[in-house]
């Protein structure tokens, strides 16, 4: 059984009335990169200062590896973290930033030096060892302060939205170079960030959090095809899932405002269906008759934008459409890729839903009335 390196068990933080984080329990199994992913606000940033020691837990245990560290100080929790800010000394070279903690700790020199070398040669930092921060571009200071917290050789690291201030293609350099340096040095890692591609690509496991409570805790795949409630299957794809109220008619449920086709077996009274627009085809057979609103080209697909009775939904279409704003297209999708929530309460239903058209028949026009 794999064992955790990190526990959390009903851990609260209050602000006076306002609970922070709200009951949270998850685990880190030893070796894992595991994300804490939500809105801003969600407490993610708050559990991961709790778990550094750095804010008091109110309520709750918190366990590294076998120690119950919820009261110790954080000097004595063996981690490593890295900052949304590089926190660099602007005095210090590159070689001084990334020893000062050993140097703090009163490691020997020859020590120092070996660990050094390592960190440098794993984040390709050899050649600016002796500049300052201030000669070093994002993506390298960030590379620096990934060095001061790797050569302290801790088994857990805590990251605190690390690539926020890098631009989008370093952000997606720097994604690929921590999971390898992850895997590489085979330390346990708890990742915040608000950006769903993150923790997508990056994540053994996710925890999305909302509110300062746990919504789900689970693998990307488990996150993307079975979101647990309709703010998961929100949160998670781009654009996010369609969500679409139903209403009861003679054959099953059909989505409100429109005359069909049944889009589920069950009554569809306080029922709202979800199917991501990568998954809603535009079709020449049966379907939901929609109206195109917008159409955004992205290059490899588009984004096309209808409104099916009063409701609006997105279709991810390949390469470029040819339609207009105001066409009217009829919408089709496997029954596989329905997904069924509470309206009430947001949860999960375990029914399936219908399909939406003919799922056997792919199709091979678009059907435009006007």
């Amino acid at each position: 059984m794999t064992s955790s390196a990190i526990s959390l068990r009903h851990v609260s933080k209050l602000w006076g009335t306002t609970r922070a984080v709200d009951d949270v329990s998850f685990d880190a199994h030893a070796g894992q990169l595991l994300v804490l992913l939500g809105p801003s606000g969600c407490g993610k940033s708050t559990t991961l200062r709790l778990i550094a020691g750095l804010e008091a837990v109110s309520a709750g245990r918190i366990h590294i590896g076998e120690q119950d560290v919820t009261a110790l100080q954080p000097a004595r929790r063996q981690i490593a973290m890295v900052f949304q800010s590089y926190a660099l000394f602007p005095h210090l070279t590159v070689a001084e930033n990334i020893v000062f903690g050993l140097r703090v700790r009163r490691v020997g020199a020859s020590e120092r030096q070996r660990r050094l070398a390592r960190t440098a040669e794993l984040l390709g930092l050899e050649r600016l060892l002796d500049r300052k921060p201030s000669q070093l571009s994002g993506g390298q200071q960030q590379r620096v302060a990934l060095g001061r917290a790797i050569i302290a050789e801790k088994p857990v690291c805590l990251m605190d939205e690390p690539l926020s201030n890098l631009d989008a293609q370093l952000r997606q350099e720097m994604r690929r170079e921590i999971r390898s340096l992850q895997q590489t040095l085979g330390i346990t890692m708890v990742y915040v960030t608000h950006d769903q591609v993150e923790a997508m690509t990056m994540a053994d496991r996710v925890v999305l959090l909302r509110e300062g409570r746990v919504e789900q805790d689970a693998t990307p795949v488990e996150l993307y095809r079975h979101p647990a409630t309709v703010f998961a299957a929100r949160f998670i794809g781009t654009p996010p899932m369609n969500v679409l109220a139903l209403e009861d008619a003679p054959g099953g449920a059909v989505v409100r405002g429109t005359d069909g086709p049944t889009v589920s077996p069950g009554p569809g009274a306080g029922v709202l269906l979800g199917v991501r627009p990568e998954d809603v085809s535009l079709t020449s057979g049966p379907g939901l008759a929609a109206r195109v609103a917008t159409i955004e080209y992205l290059g490899a697909d588009s984004i096309v934008t209808c409104a099916g009775g009063g409701q609006s939904l997105a279709v991810r279409a390949p390469g470029r459409v040819d339609l207009a704003a105001g066409a009217v297209v009829t919408l089709a999708w496997k029954p596989d890729a329905v997904h069924l929530f509470d309206a009430a309460t947001g949860m999960r239903l375990d029914r399936l839903g219908g399909p939406c058209g003919s799922p056997q028949t792919p199709p091979t026009r678009v059907l435009i009335r006007r």
